[in-house]
This record gives structure tokens, C-alpha cells and sequence, in this order.
């Protein structure tokens, strides 16, 4: 066995902190292990560096192996003010960033992109500098996707573009250090560190706050890990960094990890065990939002309205939980804690002229309290994402989805009568393991019948550790999933404009996002319904100051009298600038 597979093996038996990661103990495993100092420790020239001879030294006289061993117990819960000592091997300012310039790339889904506010606040107080400028970048961060194989070889051709940046890179300057970071950190671990040298450091979701360590131990020519998952990581005590000075929206991340365990789905062993935010953190940081001028904001979770907070104590009461109709759990049903309806009341309280979305949810989890509550409050948006996965009951039983064909159509019609007017978007999966044409003529169905206004497809990708890898056949052709796919969209496409059609003559509300990609003269913004909306940047009205001509800004909420719609956007003439309280009465 690799001896750096090893170390991760032991850390995961042993449970350690982030302290306790694959780059102090792959250090030492050099000094033994002759062979891999043509992978894993410095070059000859590197060695010859003064300061980095001062690290070897002290990594010398460090802590031994059983030193770990004997402080392996449960870690402590730590407060968020308290400040962690640096590592035996490390001086303080070596865990500073002494002002180098990182560049952040993200991939992926929104949970990646709230990743990559965490992680850039992280590094921010350690004193490191941000760049949107890749030439100038001493640091350059992946955060990356594993949902799909595709996802994962654009990292890979992403890496040898920035191969040939680092063999260019001028020995008078610092050397270029390079970090995947994310879900693929997690799934491939060695095969990154072993098959691309050029790659400094990992980090798995879980290990941002180790950020400045493994940078720290990169400085010395180590390539530097921490991949391990955690039961209780959630990041609540940082403020994660808006990313453009100029957004009107923002991600709060209320949960992560997921345990429904999907047959076909790698987010459990990328991401990990469900756990949630106290709703105090979350409310405090959907209160700075506002108060920076923020008018959206999107609750993310990889089961968001799984969200369960068993902080306080006095509500960890054996409260059985609600699923919705006919929709069963793959795991044992669990009871007590504060849960997403209580969550949505009190965020949606905090700033009634602010938004509130929510990504991804379970079908599973729509209890009637959470469709009433979005029901009653103007500003959540009457917009729900319900991914089906397909539309036979065969294969969703094979992806463990723990409903029914049946009773998903009866989930559609109930949330469609509590909220009236309600926008429905959904996933598709194209050729799952076994599906037959009869089960795609199936899902085919259930797109015309249920008409989404917008919708995510992809043909299957099968991924390593889930249940379908070890248990199912990826029998069905490449082509014939392809085929599949390109079905699907066409009546996907075909359904939404239909659906986005009975908006046309309608006035609705649009936040404005600013000018549109494709005109100079017009500008973009989100209706309730997520959908885009296309309208002439012309004077107009405000109705809060009778007379005033104005023109919207990014962040302002205007009527738009809709004209036309396609499958994925809808254009219309601007009537007035308004408020979100004010806009009931013309909405």
C-alpha cells in the first residue's frame, strides 16, 4: 500500500482533527521512505534554500508519530473566538499569507461557489490578497465538482493549462502554488496527488479552515492534504466573503452532507453526513446581508429542507418529522430539533424587503407547514425545485429515491393548490442503470404532464463508491443515453414555453440584476419564479415618489408588463420602480 494512503486509512480510524492531516505525517514518512522523494519531498536545489532547511530542522525535533497517537481522543468543541496555536513544525507567521495574491476558480453547483466565500474569508484573515488577474496570482485555488465525470476531466484539462503556467513562472518571483479544493479533493485524493505533481495542495470541503496551514507546509516543497470529513463542520462562525461588490443576491449555506443515500448520487462520500447550522448563525449572517443592501438571498443545503438544528437543547424533544405524502427515508426517521419550517419564518422575518429562495430540497421533505408558510409571505419566493430523477416508478425504486411515480404527480397537484401560481422546476436523469425505453417513454410523460417552467437534465454518469457502482450495471449504451437526453430536452423545452407563456399580458415583480449579456440597451433581472427577464433600460416611474423619473439600478425592484416568452427567459416593457411590499397590489 502507498504509504500516504496509509496515513489517510490511520486518520480515519483515529478521527483526527485537521491538525492531524496527510501533510505533517506524509513529511515525516519522507525522512523513512527513500522512494518517494522524487514525488513527495523537496528537490536537491529546493534543499538548498536556507529557510527551507530551517523547516526540515524543525520538522526534525517535531512531534513523533506517537504523539498523535496519544492525543487521538474526541476533539474539544472550540468557541469561535478562541485563537489555535499553530503547529508544532510551524512558526506563526509562517500560517500568514504575507500578502500573496490568490486566484479563485469555481466549478460546480452553488454550494461551491458559497465554498468559495468561505474559503477566500479564511484566507483573507490570514492576510493573503485576492486576484481576478491569473497572471498575477502566486496562489490558484480549484473549487471543484465530482457530481459528474464530466465535471471532473474539465478540472483535469484545467490543471495542464495551468501546468505550462507554472513551468514559466520566473524564479524571481515566489513559486506559483496550486490547490484543488472541493468534492474532487475528496473522491480521488491520492490519484491527484500521484498523477499531477504540479498540484501543491488538498482540501477537502470540510478542511478550509486548514487552508493556511497547507500553505504554509507547500512553502517548503511538500505537497500538503486534508481531506478528512467531519460529523459537525458547518463553517456557522465565518462570514463567508461576497465575491462581487456589485451582486444583489447571495448564498447562506444552512446545511451540509446529505444521507439519503441515492443509489446513483456521490455527494454523501464527497460531502459527507447531513449536519445544520444553528439558526442563530444563520440569521445573523442573513442579517449582515441586509444590512449590506442585499435583496436576495438563496438557503443552500444538499438536502436544504432536510435542515434540522439540534443545538438547543429544549427542542430536541422525541417530535416525530413530517414527510410528505406517500414518501418514505432511506434511513431511520429522526425526530426533535428545529426544523426548515421554522428556519424559513423566522429568515423571511428578518428583512421584509428581501427575497428568499432555497436549493436543493427532497421531495420527501414538504411537509404541509412549509407550503403554507411560503404561501402566506410575500417575500418567499413562490418558486420550488422538485427533482423527480425520472418518471418510472422501476427506476426510481433502483435509485433509492423513496417515492413513487404516483405519488410525486400527488406532490405536484397538492403544492400546486396550496400555492397557486407556483414556479416548478425539477432534475432529470437520462439512462440510469437497467432503464428501458419503456421507463424513458415514462419520464417523457411525466415532463408534459407536470410542464416545469425550468429544468436541469443530464445523461447518467456512474461515479465510484456509490450503491449503484457496487450493485448495478451501466448497461445502457452511451448513445442510446445521449439519445435519451436530447429527447428529453426538446419536450422539456417545448413544455416550458408553453408554461412560461400564461405569463404573457401579466405584470410581474423583477429584480434587477443589471445589463443584459446580449444588449447594451436592455437589462436582466429574476421575476418570483427565478426565471430571466429581459426589459429596455428606460426611464420610468417611481411609485414611492409620485413625479420622479428614474431608471433601475442593479438591486431595485421594477414592474415589467411581460410580451413575450421563450423556454428560459421572458421579455416585457418596464412600468415603474416599487418595493416588495408595494408590488402585492399590482402583481
Amino acid at each position: 500500500m502507498h504509504p500516504l494512503q496509509c496515513v489517510l486509512q490511520v486518520q480515519r480510524s483515529l478521527g483526527w482533527g485537521p491538525l492531524a492531516s496527510v501533510s505533517w505525517l506524509s513529511l515525516r514518512m519522507c525522512r523513512a521512505h527513500s522512494s518517494l522523494s522524487s514525488t513527495m519531498c523537496p528537490s536537491p536545489e529546493r534543499q538548498e534554500d536556507g529557510a527551507r532547511k530551517d523547516f526540515s530542522s524543525r520538522l526534525a525535533a517535531g512531534p513523533t508519530f506517537q504523539h498523535f497517537l496519544k492525543s487521538a481522543s474526541a476533539p474539544q468543541e472550540k468557541l469561535s473566538s478562541e485563537v489555535e496555536d499553530p503547529p508544532p513544525y510551524l512558526m506563526m507567521d509562517e500560517l500568514l499569507g504575507r500578502q500573496r495574491k490568490v486566484y479563485l476558480e469555481t466549478y460546480g453547483c452553488q454550494m461551491n461557489v458559497n465554498d468559495t466565500e468561505i474559503a477566500w474569508s479564511i484566507l483573507q484573515k490570514s492576510g493573503y490578497l485576492r486576484t481576478s488577474n491569473l497572471q498575477e496570482a502566486d496562489v490558484i485555488l480549484l473549487v471543484t465538482c465530482s457530481i459528474r465525470e464530466k465535471a471532473e476531466q474539465t478540472i483535469w484539462n484545467r490543471l495542464h493549462q495551468l501546468k505550462a503556467l507554472k513551468t514559466r513562472r520566473p524564479r524571481s518571483r515566489v513559486p506559483l502554488r496550486i490547490g484543488i479544493l472541493g468534492c474532487m479533493a475528496e473522491r480521488l485524493k491520492e490519484e491527484i496527488l500521484n498523477r499531477e505533481k504540479m498540484v501543491d495542495i488538498l482540501a477537502g470541503p470540510d478542511a478550509y479552515r486548514d487552508l493556511p496551514r497547507l500553505l504554509a507546509v507547500a512553502e517548503s516543497g511538500q505537497q500538503a492534504a486534508n481531506v478528512l470529513l467531519s460529523l459537525d463542520e458547518t463553517y456557522a462562525d465565518v462570514m463567508p466573503v461576497q465575491t462581487s461588490a456589485s451582486a444583489t443576491s447571495a448564498f447562506v449555506s444552512i446545511m451540509r452532507g446529505c444521507d439519503n443515500m441515492c443509489s446513483y448520487c456521490i455527494v454523501p462520500f464527497t460531502r459527507g453526513r447531513e449536519r445544520s447550522r444553528p439558526i442563530a448563525s444563520i440569521l445573523e449572517e442573513v442579517k449582515k446581508l441586509s444590512e449590506q443592501g442585499l435583496k436576495e438571498v438563496t438557503l443552500l443545503g444538499q438536502n436544504v429542507n432536510s435542515f434540522r438544528d439540534n443545538s438547543e437543547v429544549q427542542f430536541n424533544s422525541a417530535v416525530p418529522t413530517n414527510l410528505s405524502r406517500g414518501f418514505t427515508t432511506n434511513y431511520k426517521t429522526k425526530q426533535g430539533g428545529l426544523r426548515f419550517a421554522h428556519l424559513l419564518d423566522q429568515v423571511s422575518r428578518v428583512d421584509p424587503e428581501m427575497r428568499i429562495r432555497f436549493t436543493s430540497p427532497h421531495p420527501k421533505d414538504f411537509p404541509d407547514e412549509v407550503l403554507q408558510l411560503i404561501h402566506e409571505r410575500d417575500n418567499i419566493c413562490k418558486q420550488i425545485h422538485l427533482p423527480a430523477q425520472s418518471g418510472s416508478s422501476r427506476v426510481l425504486e433502483a435509485m433509492r429515491r423513496g417515492y413513487s411515480r404516483e405519488a410525486y404527480v400527488e406532490l405536484v397537484h397538492h403544492i400546486r393548490e396550496s400555492i397557486p401560481g407556483v414556479s416548478l422546476s425539477s432534475d432529470f436523469i437520462a439512462g440510469f442503470c437497467g432503464e428501458t425505453e419503456e421507463d424513458h417513454v415514462q419520464t417523457v410523460s411525466l415532463l408534459r404532464e407536470v410542464q416545469y417552467n425550468m429544468g436541469f437534465l443530464f445523461a447518467y454518469s456512474m461515479r465510484q463508491k456509490t450503491r449503484a457502482y457496487h450493485r448495478l450495471k451501466d448497461d445502457v449504451p452511451e448513445e442510446v443515453k445521449l439519445r435519451r437526453l436530447e429527447e428529453l430536452i426538446t419536450i422539456f423545452r417545448e413544455e416550458a414555453t408553453k408554461a412560461n407563456q400564461t405569463s404573457v399580458g401579466c405584470t410581474q415583480l423583477v429584480l434587477v440584476e443589471g445589463l443584459s449579456k446580449r444588449s447594451a440597451t436592455d437589462l436582466c433581472g429574476r421575476n418570483d419564479g427565478n426565471l430571466k427577464v429581459i426589459f429596455p433600460d428606460a426611464e420610468m416611474e417611481d411609485v414611492n415618489n409620485p413625479g420622479l423619473r428614474v431608471r433601475a439600478q442593479p438591486g431595485d425592484y421594477v414592474l415589467v408588463k411581460i410580451t413575450s416568452a421563450s423556454s428560459q427567459t421572458l421579455r416585457g416593457h418596464v412600468l415603474c420602480r416599487t418595493t416588495l411590499r408595494d408590488s402585492s397590489a399590482y402583481c
